[in-house]
């Protein structure tokens, strides 16, 4: 026989009703014990529910969307069946209070595992769980999915064993609630709580026509290289369009590289962004293989030296272009490679910010080739989020480190010590970016950097009256 003791006070009956559901979360029967259930409780408990349940809809919805009524509905089936369960067993077991305690049990332990899933999911957002490998981090979904439907088997479980219920009674019922939940949790995909309405990504009449003539007026900029002088070229590549941080990142350094380093007039951006289709040529394979050649037909091949700098997303071999609804190809480093030997390009200085951006290192790597990537090939790089407008590589490098350094190299180390001190204090698994330097490139590139770090005495010049 259950035997309920009397509620006390709602705080003595909140506490007690805590530890109750941590109990069942064991599947003990100690739950039975301690639990303090009444009106009040239930109702309480019933609307933490709600909301961390909406809560958590609404983290996973990406902080958007609209509240569905119907989801907190579709919810709230579990804990009415729970209730029904209770009357039942009220009934059966003759003892009026007894009709609470299903429900109120189940609410105490949904509530407690929902808020650990909201938990995760805001550090998962913020990019503070990059550190966890891929397989721990994929599994949450199915972990969680797996103790909500433990949540109401464990509620059958001690109620069966408390009572003494016969071994077929058991296995039906908890036949019952798995298909039950299995039908509730196909419906309630299509039913959450936060709902965001699926907009299918669309490019206007206006960039669609714009685009022809964006990549062709930027490319008949790049102006021929004198000479008698050596020249730097830059082209930045923004792979990803639905991180705004690719675009911001490339916009910024191509201005750095104009204004502080001389790429006025020899530079090009090629951007994946929403905001930027009626503006600045999108960045795909035909583009980027368009504007290499034309840099390659502009500078002497001999003296001048291209300054390439690719950001985005990326897997091992794998440097993303994403633009919806645009179809795009992929780049991979072989095709990188080979578009820069078509274009006759020599010297070449080449930068990719992306995770296992270090797979690319073989295939680019020359003799005339520096190659700079931000991780390793088998580790992630980070920062890549809307609200910041560098990547960690991209400001540790270029809006930190090579404003105040006047090699590359000396502004890897310096990126790198950054990059790496950032890191350890989020708890990020290491990067690692690597630097790869070919034996022609570090004879020549002292005498390259001449031309594109201003010297201190040209800084003086300019400051003086």
């Amino acid at each position: 026989m259950i035997d309920l003791k009397p509620s006390i006070n709602f705080g003595h009956d909140l506490k007690n009703n805590e530890l109750a559901g941590l109990w069942l979360l064991l599947g003990s029967r100690r739950s039975l014990k301690i639990v303090h259930p009444s009106i009040f409780q239930l109702l309480f408990w019933g609307v933490m529910a709600g909301a961390v349940n909406s809560l958590f809809s609404w983290l996973v919805a990406g902080q958007v969307g609209t509240f569905n009524p119907q989801g907190l509905i579709s919810y709230a089936v579990w804990p009415f069946i729970a209730l029904i369960v209770g009357i039942f067993l009220s009934q059966r077991m003759n003892n009026p209070r007894l009709m609470l305690v299903p429900a109120l049990l189940w609410l105490v332990l949904d509530t407690n595992i929902i808020l650990i899933q909201c938990l995760l999911q805001y550090l998962g957002d913020q990019d503070y769980l990059n550190f966890l490998p891929d397989s721990i981090y994929n599994a949450f979904p199915n972990i969680f999915a797996g103790l909500f439907v433990w949540q109401s088997l464990a509620v059958i479980w001690v109620f069966a064993r408390e009572l003494k219920w016969p071994w077929w009674e058991r296995g039906l019922i908890m036949l019952a609630t798995i298909f039950t939940l299995v039908v509730w949790q196909l419906s309630m995909k299509s039913q959450p709580i936060w709902k965001v309405d699926d907009v299918q990504p669309t490019i206007s009449e206006d960039a669609l026509y714009a685009q022809g003539n964006l990549l062709n007026q930027a490319l008949e900029k790049i102006q021929f290289g004198d000479f008698a002088q050596t020249h730097w070229y830059f082209l930045g590549v923004a792979g990803d369009s639905y991180d705004s941080v690719f675009s911001s990142e490339v916009q910024r350094i191509r201005s750095q590289f104009d204004t502080r380093f001389g790429t006025f007039g020899r530079s090009i951006g090629l951007v994946n962004d929403p905001d930027t289709r009626t503006t600045l040529p999108i960045a795909s394979e035909t583009s980027i293989e368009m504007a290499l050649n034309r840099i390659g037909q502009q500078m002497n091949k001999d003296t001048d030296v291209l300054f390439m700098y690719m950001t985005s997303h990326g897997e091992k071999e794998h440097f993303e272009l994403e633009n919806a609804p645009i179809d795009l190809k992929q780049v991979d480093p072989k095709w990188l490679r080979g578009a820069l030997d078509k274009a006759g390009i020599k010297w070449r200085v080449i930068v990719i910010s992306a995770c296992y951006s270090g797979s690319f290192i073989p295939a680019l790597q020359s003799d005339n080739t520096l190659v700079i990537t931000a991780s390793a090939s088998d580790r992630s790089s980070f920062g890549c989020n809307n609200e910041s407008d560098y990547t960690y590589f991209g400001r540790a490098f270029f809006d930190q480190a090579m404003r105040e350094k006047t090699s590359l190299k000396d502004a890897f180390v310096t990126a790198q010590a950054t990059v790496s001190q950032w890191e350890n204090a989020q708890g990020f698994e290491p990067s690692e970016p690597q630097w790869s330097l070919g034996k022609n490139m570090e004879i020549m590139l002292p005498q390259l950097e001449k031309h594109l770090f201003p010297s201190p005495l040209k800084t003086d010049d300019a400051k003086s009256p």
